[in-house]
């Protein structure tokens, strides 16, 4: 077996409770939906973007990960920021759901959670939804709290970041469901 990319173990409680779970009590968890496209050529293109790491990597993240596609126990490390300033986010998937073949409703995507190092401990997931009218959809769930002290008193500065990542996933999505290159 080959060395790990990140080392520990998860962290946090409700591990999986993206995947439909009911989330952990008393732990932040925002949720975020948006149009990606339409049809099911849109549908495809956004989740194989997603499946191998792209709509991360689109949306500004340095991504090192164990496979070139999602499975279930890969191990990732994500990281935003510049040089001395650059933060590493180590994560394993907890699961994933794969497009299947043929039209009609269905939705595919992973969730991974924290390991030690990141600053959050918690879950985020990612879902490429194709509904009954044809329209293509992400929705992006994560819930969590502050890894440390240092993070936790960085709040405003933290939740700005999160949703200048989240917006960049968005987009991301959009531009990979379009075929943009």
């Amino acid at each position: 077996m080959t060395a790990r990319i990140a080392a520990g173990e998860l962290n946090y409680p409700g591990i999986g409770a993206t995947e439909g779970g009911p989330l952990p009590d008393g732990i932040e968890c925002l949720v975020t939906q948006a149009y990606v496209g339409d049809g099911e050529a849109d549908y495809r293109r956004a989740v194989q973007g997603l499946l191998t790491w792209r709509l991360h990597k689109r949306a500004g993240l340095r991504v090192r990960a164990e496979t070139d596609v999602v499975y279930p126990g890969t191990r990732v490390v994500s990281g935003f920021g510049v040089g001395p300033f650059r933060i590493n986010a180590p994560c394993e998937v907890v699961w994933v759901h794969r497009a299947v073949p043929g039209g009609g409703p269905q939705s595919a995507g992973f969730g991974y959670g924290t390991l030690p190092g990141h600053p959050v401990r918690g879950e985020e997931s990612f879902e490429i939804s194709l509904d009954e009218q044809g329209l293509v959809l992400i929705k992006i769930t994560a819930f969590g709290v502050p890894a440390n002290w240092f993070y936790a008193a960085g709040g405003a500065i933290t939740a700005r970041a999160r949703r200048l990542v989240t917006s960049r996933y968005l987009r991301s999505a959009q531009e990979l469901a379009a075929g943009v290159n």
